[in-house]
Parts: structure tokens; sequence; C-alpha cells
């Protein structure tokens, strides 16, 4: 069982999660907003470096796996962004993800109750029904699909990473807070040598929206990885993808995609899912 606190902050990290996919789908240029958001989360992370205790060193290498691994997430993100609408991709990125976890983390030592794997096959199937039948019918792009796809992989591989690395961190702030300082540079330095000084205007613009992506990211993302040490990684990853439901509600509001019937099914087993966590 998730204790009501935990599973309040978790939602809170969904809303969050949502809310800045929605701004780098809604972005005039996808791959520089995305350099702006983890720039800016880096220097906001350096800021408060100081204050923090350094991660434990066995923490480290699961770190280090971690930042690898954005690099290829953010790549398949800007990708599936421009293949597919966000009430599409966003479920089927963060739908497949926990089913991926749960069935590794039982080899890490973290086993789930009937109740919580219940809860983690109710939320994925909701998350990916509506996007699976527009695959059937012809009316969701392949190509955006296959990139989703690739993310959710993508997405388990770094769950599972850092459900190990913040628990032998001593620290989840600490964790969280060298996690997005060397997030960055590397995804920096690709968009440096495709755009060049493109960059550095970009930013000019964009600086505002970059903090605020930042802000969102560090805060939602904190907030699970501290879950993480207090819950079952595979129970946290699953209610943790409600954010879907936010973000075909911001599609629909102002993006305007369409959200039918199907949709509304695949949320309410969200809803059932997350119940069947919270208290399985």
């Amino acid at each position: 069982m998730i204790s009501t606190p935990v599973a309040l902050l978790v939602l809170l990290s969904a809303l969050m999660h949502a809310t800045w996919n929605y701004g780098l789908k809604a972005s005039p240029d996808r791959l520089l907003d995305t350099v702006g958001m983890t720039l800016a989360g880096s220097l906001l992370a350096a800021c408060a470096l100081p204050f923090v205790p350094l991660p434990a060193p066995a923490s480290l290498p699961w770190m280090g796996l971690t930042v690898i691994i954005h690099i290829g997430y953010f790549a398949a993100l800007v990708a599936t962004y421009r293949h597919a609408d966000l009430s599409i991709a966003y479920p089927l990125m963060r739908g497949m993800a926990p089913l991926l976890v749960a069935a590794v983390a039982p080899l890490l030592g973290d086993a789930l109750s009937p109740g919580l794997l219940a809860g983690v096959v109710l939320i994925a199937l909701g998350i990916m029904l509506p996007a699976w039948l527009g695959v059937m019918r012809g009316t969701v792009s392949k190509v955006g699909v296959g990139f989703a796809c690739a993310n959710a992989v993508i997405i388990a591989m770094y769950t599972l990473s850092d459900g190990t690395g913040v628990r032998l961190s001593g620290s989840a702030l600490s964790y969280t807070l060298w996690l997005y300082f060397f997030n960055a540079w590397a995804i920096l330095a690709i968009a440096w040598r495709r755009r060049g000084r493109a960059v550095i205007s970009h930013l000019r613009r964009r600086w505002k929206m970059a903090l605020v992506g930042a802000l969102l990211s560090i805060g939602s993302y904190g907030i699970v990885l501290w879950a993480m040490t207090v819950a079952s990684i595979p129970a946290i990853a699953a209610l943790r993808e409600t954010s879907v439901i936010f973000a075909a509600l911001l599609g629909t509001a102002l993006l305007k995609e369409t959200m039918g019937r199907w949709r509304i099914a695949g949320a309410l087993l969200v809803a059932l899912g997350a119940a069947s966590i919270r208290w399985g």
C-alpha cells in the first residue's frame, strides 16, 4: 500500500510532468527548447548543490548510467513529438514503461503484491488502449508510434537505474540535483553541433519558458525519486503515469486534439489502476 500523502505527491508529479511535455509538444523548436530546459535545470541544480550532501559513492555508477540513457530519451522525445499527437504519443511512452519496470523489478528485489500488480496492468492498459486502437485504424503515424515505443524502453531503463541509485544515495534531493546538473551538457553539445549559434539566440528568446520547464521537470522527477525510497519502484512508476490523463486533457483543450470514447475508457482504467495501487 502507498500512503495517501505519497500518492497525492506522485499525482502532483504526474500533473507537472504532463505540463512540461505539453510545453515541449507546443514548442516552435523542440530540440532547442529541450536544450533550454535541461540547461536551466542544470543551472538551478548548481545553485542548490552547495547546500546538500554528496550522494553516497555507491549511487554514482547508476547516476552516470542515467545521464547516458537520458541523451537517448530526449532525442527520442523530440522525434516522437515531431510525428505524433501529445495525446497519442505520451500515453504510449508512459504506458508501456511501467509494465517493463514491473517485469524487471523483481530481479532487483522489488516484488509486487497481487493488488499492486493489478494496478500496474490496469494503468498500462488504460494508457495504451486509445493509442493502439488509433494504430489499428490507421489514424496514427506508425513512425510516431515506433519512436514512442522506443522511448518507453528508455523510460523503463532510467526508471530502474534511478530507482536503484536513489536508494543507495542516502539523499533523494542530493541525487536529483546532481543528476540534473549533469543532464544538460551532452544534449547541449549535440544541439550546438547541429545548430551552432542558433542555440544562443533561441535561449535568449525563450529563457523564461526554459526556466518554467526546468522547475516543473526537477520538481516532478524529484518527487518520484523520493517516493521510490519509501515505496515500491514499479508501483510509483505506474502511479506517476496517471499523467496521461492530464496530457490528454491538455492536448484536447489547448492543442485541439480529439478525445473520443476510447480515450475516456482508457482514463477510467487508469483511475481503477491508481486505486488498486493505493490500496493494493
